[in-house]
């Protein structure tokens, strides 16, 4: 899959140039945590839905999507609320 030519545009031409060795390592650190973890979820996804993702509607991923981004909402405000508690039961 080809990067798209709005994304190629935004990433620039040299992008490598503008980066650290520490960056450039950290950068790959992330990239290989996020193949596992997509292919693992595609994989589960797969396992528990069944049928072809690509074959779904557009207004079928749209709805899908909004359900992950309302659950993704609702685990972010879950965890400030955890971490808020954590420093606020700090002795000072």
């Amino acid at each position: 899959m080809s990067i798209p030519e709005h994304l190629r545009k935004l990433m620039g031409e040299n992008t490598k140039d503008r980066m650290t060795d520490t960056q450039e390592r950290h950068l790959e650190d992330i990239k290989t945590a996020f193949l596992h973890l997509v292919d693992t979820k595609y994989r589960k996804g797969q396992h528990e839905h069944g049928g072809d993702l690509f074959s779904r509607s557009p207004l079928e991923l749209l709805n899908m999507a909004i359900d992950e981004a309302i659950d993704q909402v609702v685990y972010l405000l879950t965890l400030k609320d955890a971490i808020v508690n954590v420093n606020n039961s700090k002795p000072r």
